[in-house]
């Protein structure tokens, strides 16, 4: 038997989209435009589902009237391996699944798959609203391929595990999303497949339902059977994932580890603009939206006499220069910066409190870090403006990255990095002698 459970292979997925059509006032000049042009007409019919008039070059890839989901993507899965699909919303993940559950045929490549499927792809697939929750799960794991008797089998348990039994014969019309996709994720769970497909539907159901999830995907993975896992939640990837896709315009912009994975993917979401200086980590337009009455627009990271830090390694003496325009003047202003790691959890929070006044026009503000304690790696920053009052005049939770090099604070012959630990906490080790 062969150790891979998928293999894609320069896989493709090319759809036609609407385009601006001549509209007509009137149904005579409709009518008129019609009988004008009937080839014209039948070429653009003909065009919503025919591809082979589109050619696999650069030029016809930027046509307005088709968009590559997928593009040229190659990759393989092996048995027991647990992959992680992350990316932007139209990135081409949930087309990639659909592929692979044989819902939708590749335009081009072709993508093997070894063993049975169970995939859960959309909230409630193949649930007929009329039907009550016990009548679904019959129909449900009919069509993912069990037999009659695999369901008797597993009935309780499925009931079970999603935790409405109360309702399990009401019509599943009346159950709410996050009912549905309880009863759906529970019968392809335990469909026992060798490889389960879970696109981005967890997000439906409650916090203590997630972790059920979870827990029954590693589960899954556990006893050697394949996932392959779409989701915005970066924690769940890294708990469950060994490895991880990151998914960008249709193509693979970057393969390897879970968190390296997620610390490239929310790096993308960084704001950050340089404009040719390493310590501008952080440049936006200094004007006022009308609804705006103040709002931060540069961040500097500085040394200890202000100059520009282009580099900057744990334990260094830091500044964070917080440029700011304001409408109006504000005596008792706050300022906010946060510091979060690759998962998102914040870390640092420095508060200045409500006692630096937010001056009208353009001004800027420092904040002084002594001895920098973050170990070497990546780090993505939030700021804020707020009032004494606690109400946030501008807000934006991650509008930079900070890249800390490495320095051998400890004399380890190593420097400390974020994958061992995220601080750097200056300490002393001695010598006592029993009695001393």
């Amino acid at each position: 038997m062969s150790d891979l459970a998928i293999r894609v292979e320069r896989l493709s997925k090319l759809y036609r989209i609407g385009a601006s059509e001549q509209r007509h006032e009137t149904l005579a000049g409709a009518v008129t435009s019609f009988l004008k042009s009937p080839l014209q007409n039948y070429r653009n019919l003909r065009k919503l589902s025919q591809f082979d008039d589109v050619a696999f070059n650069q030029q016809q890839c930027a046509s307005n009237d088709v968009i590559w989901a997928l593009r040229d993507i190659s990759f393989e899965v092996k048995h027991g391996e647990a992959l992680g699909l992350i990316g932007r919303n139209g990135a081409g993940k949930s087309t990639l699944l659909k592929i692979l559950a044989r819902i939708t045929e590749p335009t081009t490549g072709q993508a093997e798959i070894h063993g049975r499927v169970g995939s859960l792809l959309e909230v409630g697939t193949g649930f007929h609203p009329d039907l009550t929750g016990r009548e679904n799960i019959y129909l449900n794991g009919t069509i993912l391929g069990m037999k009659k008797r695999e369901i008797d089998k597993r009935f309780d348990q499925i009931v079970d595990f999603s935790g409405i039994e109360r309702f399990i014969d009401t019509p599943v019309k009346r159950y709410s999303s996050g009912m549905r996709v309880r009863l759906a994720f529970s019968v392809a769970a335990h469909l026992e497949p060798e490889i389960l497909l879970v696109d981005e539907v967890l997000a439906v159901g409650d916090a203590d339902f997630q972790r059920k999830c979870l827990g029954k995907m590693g589960e899954v993975a556990n006893q050697g059977r394949t996932v392959l896992f779409v989701s915005h939640n970066m924690e769940a990837i890294l708990n469950l994932c060994s490895s991880c896709y990151v998914i960008k315009d249709g193509e693979i912009d970057y393969h390897g580890a879970s968190d390296q994975a997620v610390s490239r993917y929310l790096q993308s979401f960084s704001n950050t603009s340089h404009k040719g200086t390493a310590h501008v980590i952080y440049q936006a337009d200094s004007e006022l939206s009308p609804d705006q009455s103040a709002k931060i627009y540069r961040l500097e990271i500085l040394d200890s006499t202000c100059l520009p830090k282009n580099i900057t390694c744990t334990w260094d003496d830091v500044v964070v220069r917080v440029h700011y325009v304001a409408n109006e003047h504000f005596h008792k202003g706050t300022f906010i910066l946060d510091f979060f790691d690759y998962k998102q959890q914040r870390l640092i929070v420095l508060d200045s409190g409500a006692r630096i006044p937010i001056k009208a026009g353009n001004h800027f503000a420092d904040c002084r870090i002594p001895r920098l304690p973050l170990a070497a790696g990546e780090y993505f920053i939030g700021a804020g403006l707020a009032v004494s009052n606690s109400q946030w005049l501008w807000r934006d939770a991650n509008v930079a990255t900070l890249r800390i090099q490495g320095k051998d604070v400890f004399a380890l012959g190593r420097p400390p990095e974020s994958n061992r630990m995220l601080f750097a906490v200056e300490h002393d080790w001695r010598e006592r002698n029993n009695g001393s």
